[in-house]
């Protein structure tokens, strides 16, 4: 979000129709890759790669940032993620350790948000290297999906998903542990007053 900005309370905004469809591909992707037609999966998650990047420009210039956006779009995010990990898991393609070692994550911020909640405050907004973080895994699934072809094209697609996959894990338990830092600041600050 750009420096003083405002944040509305709107409802149906584009960014916000965009991000409820992000939301209702996730079965649709669920669905794909478990029954293993790899190619739609590999669109559907290109269309919503794309789309979580539009969504965002468009709620910029648009100036439709919203408090429901500011829910929906990481809300989007995390359930793409988890679904992804858990069909590629569900196909052996990555080992389930990685997915507990994301899931295990959001667990930790899921339990800060009653904290959160108690005092007033909202979801936190999603740091930079949170934003990165998402950015890398988002990119990694494709790539580790890919990977799963033949010859030269699958080997590369396995180095190179591989390698987002452990920057992506890096960088969103690195953002964990400042959303974790965030909050006890937060909350400090309400005892101190």
């Amino acid at each position: 979000m750009a420096p003083g900005q405002e944040i509305s309370s709107r409802v149906l905004t584009v960014p916000n129709a965009i991000s409820f469809l992000r939301l209702l591909l996730v079965p649709v992707f669920a669905v794909l890759i478990v029954q293993g037609h790899d190619v739609w999966a590999l669109v559907v998650l290109a269309v919503s790669g794309a789309s979580d990047w539009l969504d965002g420009v468009l709620a910029r210039r648009m100036n439709q940032v919203t408090k429901l956006g500011q829910v929906l779009d990481p809300a989007a995010d995390r359930l793409f993620i988890l679904v992804t990990m858990l069909g590629l898991a569900w196909r052996d393609i990555v080992p389930i350790w990685l997915v507990v070692l994301i899931v295990g994550r959001d667990l930790v911020l899921l339990a800060l948000l009653p904290a959160l909640t108690r005092h007033g405050y909202g979801p936190l907004e999603v740091s930079f290297v949170g934003k990165a973080a998402t950015f890398a895994l988002l990119y990694a699934f494709p790539l580790l999906l890919l990977a799963e072809a033949p010859g030269t094209l699958g080997l590369v697609a396995s180095v190179v998903g591989w390698a987002f996959t452990w920057w992506g894990v890096g960088l969103y338990w690195l953002a964990g542990v400042q959303y974790v830092r965030q909050t006890r600041t937060l909350l400090r600050g309400e005892r101190s007053r």
